[in-house]
């Protein structure tokens, strides 16, 4: 009996299947990324290839980003005076770093060039309500800009009255600059920011809206995970904070309100982000890079970080390895999201094997499902190595921050996953301070009163279902 000829469309699929793979295994990634994406083309051939196109393509440092990036370059500098290149990329502060830490500093600089800066007072915020009564109190007193970027940004009852605070403030002639994430806001309606435009606020969204299949990726998969604001050049706020009541009101949350010259480094990444997506910024540069008074007393050294798909280097990932490896005595990190890239993951693991006192601080409720299986698929290898672990058991712990040896603290929005750590917009505060990282470690003990410590012996007798759905999630954890 002969064997009918395969259908030519057939083979067609097979080799348009055998292809994406091959374009997977010849991608500069990660190794576990790769895996992930050959199971999900193999299992689920037509949605696997299409999420690929869509979600798996590293465009970083294409003509789109490489672009858009000198353009920025071009404007700011074409702008800005001595005295603020010199806040911005001069060492005089780096200067008065430990020097241990010289090397961090000069890895992060690799992002966007902007350097250490000194001159600063700092508030950590872990109360939404406070964030909430600051930052509309600072958005009232605002007299010549207000500059805005968030990741999510809700039409809750929170988010509402500061919109229409932000509204009202265009309509008294102050300058005010907003950018929402595309995808993350898609549920709200044009409406709702075209009536901001209506009242003078100068809305972009962060993508570029010319269709392509380049920009539909990146708007799909290389999201705007910032959240900034700068008042007048004078206040800036950043961390993990959106623009909602959850954050408000409901979760527990890391962020900080500062003054002095970081503003300044603020200022510079929400306008690279505000150019590229479209807007104009026009007037003088004196009246957004204001000389700051001094901080006399609290000058504390810090370097606010942007990492983007314009980098060469995924630098937040480098920093955080960089600082589990030279930890001396200890480091704790608060996390959401716990899926970490290899290198991170093997440099916590040789840590705390070498006796440094790791400690991971994770929800035991992850505002999505598959996130609780996904950060404890990790837990085991953890636990062997001598990292210890502990689940928040309030309503949801959304906090990002590394506290290290009485001198580094690290606050931001990048969380411990492939996705901010590899492709999202994020912007992490690193924090060169004895005061301050004393009182992030404060803040750590106090959480720890309402978290629950994993064990090794209680993790390994887990039920049997536990580890199965567990260790399936791992092989597709890279790319949640």
């Amino acid at each position: 009996m002969s064997l009918a000829p395969y259908h030519p469309l057939s083979i067609l699929f097979f080799l348009i299947i055998l292809g994406m793979i091959l374009v997977v295994i010849t991608d500069e990634r990660d190794s576990g990324k790769k895996i992930a994406w050959i199971l999900v083309i193999a299992l689920l051939p037509v949605i696997g290839i299409i999420l690929y196109i869509m979600l798996g393509f590293d465009i970083r440092r294409t003509r789109l980003f490489n672009s858009r990036r000198r353009n920025f370059l071009r404007f700011f500098h074409s702008r800005a005076d001595r005295t603020t290149k010199s806040i911005l990329f001069g060492d005089s502060a780096y200067r008065k770093l430990k020097p241990g830490y010289r090397e961090l500093a000069t890895l992060l600089s690799r992002s966007n060039g902007t350097s250490v800066t000194d001159n600063n007072s700092i508030e950590i915020i872990t109360s939404g309500k406070r964030k909430f009564e600051a930052l509309t109190e600072d958005i009232r007193n605002a007299r010549h800009h207000i500059h805005v970027e968030y990741f999510l940004f809700k039409k809750d009852k929170g988010s509402k009255i500061i919109r229409e605070l932000l509204m009202q403030k265009a309509r008294e002639g102050v300058k005010v600059r907003f950018i929402y994430e595309n995808i993350a806001n898609i549920n709200i309606r044009p409406k709702y920011f075209k009536e901001m435009k209506k009242a003078g606020v100068d809305v972009v969204s962060f993508t570029d809206p010319k269709f392509s299949i380049l920009r539909l990726s990146a708007m799909l998969n290389y999201r705007d995970h910032r959240k900034i604001v700068v008042i007048d050049g004078k206040i800036g706020y950043t961390g993990g904070m959106n623009i909602s009541d959850d954050y408000f009101i409901r979760w527990r949350d890391t962020h900080i309100r500062l003054t002095g010259n970081a503003v300044a480094s603020l200022q510079y990444s929400f306008m690279n982000s505000f150019i590229n997506a479209g807007g104009t910024i026009d007037g003088p540069f004196t009246g957004y890079f204001p000389e700051q008074p001094e901080c006399p007393g609290n000058d504390i050294l810090m370097q606010i970080v942007p990492d983007e798909p314009d980098d060469k280097w995924p630098i937040l990932q480098m920093a955080a390895v960089w600082a589990v490896e030279n930890a001396k005595d200890y480091i704790y990190i608060q996390t959401p999201y716990f899926v970490p890239p290899e290198p991170l993951l093997l440099a916590l693991k040789t840590a705390a094997l070498k006796g440094t006192d790791v400690r991971l601080m994770l929800p035991q409720r992850p505002d999505a499902v598959y996130m609780g299986p996904a950060n404890r698929s990790y837990y085991k290898e953890c636990l062997e190595a001598g990292i210890r672990i502990y689940e928040w058991t309030g309503t949801f712990i959304h906090s990002k921050t590394i506290v290290s040896d009485d001198y580094l603290s690290v606050i931001g929005s990048a969380n411990m996953d492939f996705r901010s750590l590899e492709i999202n917009y994020e912007v992490n505060s690193y924090i060169y301070s004895k005061d301050i990282a004393l009182a992030n470690k404060a803040i750590f003990f106090r959480d720890m009163e309402q978290c629950r410590e994993i064990t090794l012996h209680k993790w390994k007798n887990r039920p049997w279902y536990s580890k199965l759905g567990q260790s399936i999630m791992q092989l597709f954890a890279p790319i949640l």
